[in-house]
């Protein structure tokens, strides 16, 4: 437990010296933020009430309803992206051979890899909460214990989808079907800018087949109504039942992805 410890915070400090080093690109990560958050402020000035009606459920502001789509979306674009770009990264540097040859177990590789990565995405999240409510006045409820437990739960489930796309980087390398499903499905009909009520009927058919989908209800009706757990109990069974297929699938793709890449001998190969 300890050397496993040791380890973890070893992948943490690389990351972390890796990303500091650029600290213009650094910066460049946090910066935008407040511009994102303003154009989306002057715009639910000038069309919020157009959907007034569809965000009735959400406490009836429209910038509210959009900051909790962009604050929590860093971990969905994180999850979907953060194994494969790890594993990418490690193929072009030619270090990937070395690290999967090492004395460390698969799941404790590809779980720290990216923990730097979650951590960062964490304070931006909590920077977005807090430009939001501070200084564009965003409706914002105490709820945090609920939310944390959704936001796990929704971690998860992103990131078992981000291991798939690992496995298929780590095989073929180059194109990435499952991102491309999940990244465009989930930023389209996820309910991230606009109430997924809006959509027709099969897309929203659609909608509910995506975790994103179904973390953001609950997040929203958490943060921005302060109901209590209860309340988001169906997107909670929802969000389990996604982890419980999807963690397993994930982890028994990956291995055999690293499995066929051994047997070709294509760690190597970018």
């Amino acid at each position: 437990m300890k050397q496993n410890l040791k380890k973890v915070m070893a992948f943490i400090k690389k990351d972390f010296q890796e990303a500091v080093s650029y600290k213009l690109a650094f910066l460049m990560q946090v910066a935008p933020i407040f511009l994102s958050l303003a154009i989306f402020f002057f715009l639910s000035k000038a069309f919020g009430q157009v959907i007034s009606k569809e965000l009735e459920r959400y406490s009836g502001d429209f910038f509210s309803f959009v900051l909790i789509g962009l604050a929590f979306t860093n971990y969905y674009t994180l999850g979907l992206t953060s194994f494969s770009s790890t594993i990418r990264d490690a193929q072009l540097k030619g270090t990937l051979e070395a690290l999967l040859v090492t004395p460390t177990s698969l799941s404790l590789i590809i779980l720290s890899s990216s923990l730097w990565a979650f951590f960062f995405a964490t304070l931006r999240v909590l920077l977005y909460l807090f430009i939001g409510a501070f200084f564009f006045k965003a409706k914002l409820m105490s709820n945090y214990l609920g939310a944390g437990l959704i936001l796990l739960l929704t971690i998860v489930a992103f990131c078992a989808i981000g291991i798939l796309s690992a496995s298929f980087i780590m095989v073929f390398k180059r194109g990435d079907p499952i991102y491309w499903i999940f990244g465009t499905a989930s930023a389209i009909i996820g309910g991230i800018y606009f109430p997924i009520s809006v959509l027709p009927s099969f897309l929203q058919k659609c909608a509910a087949l995506l975790p994103i989908t179904h973390a953001l209800e609950a997040m929203r009706l958490l943060l921005l109504r302060g109901y209590g757990l209860e309340a988001v109990w169906p997107q909670i069974k929802i969000l389990i039942l996604f982890t419980l297929i999807l963690t397993p699938l994930s982890m028994l793709s990956f291995k055999y992805a690293v499995k066929v890449a051994k047997k070709e001998g294509s760690l190597t190969q970018y």
